[in-house]
């Protein structure tokens, strides 16, 4: 390590993100990936769109259960 480093004409926040704005990959299994590609294929859609949707309806119905 240098003994003193040149902040001078550093810009602060410069790769800062916020937690809101932080998109989490999800990796599903290779079958299921497959699966869900091919359903949104078939459909002409966005597998995010497909995958949201499906787990969308799983929130609701966790929801119902308690």
């Amino acid at each position: 390590m240098k003994e003193e480093y040149d902040f001078s004409k550093a810009e602060q926040g410069k790769f800062y993100r916020p937690l809101d704005e932080l998109e989490i990959p999800v990796y599903l299994d290779k079958d299921v990936g497959e699966f869900f590609c091919r359903k949104a294929a078939e459909r002409d859609i966005d597998l995010k769109k497909v995958v949201d949707t499906i787990l969308r309806k799983e929130m609701d119905l966790l929801r119902a259960i308690g």
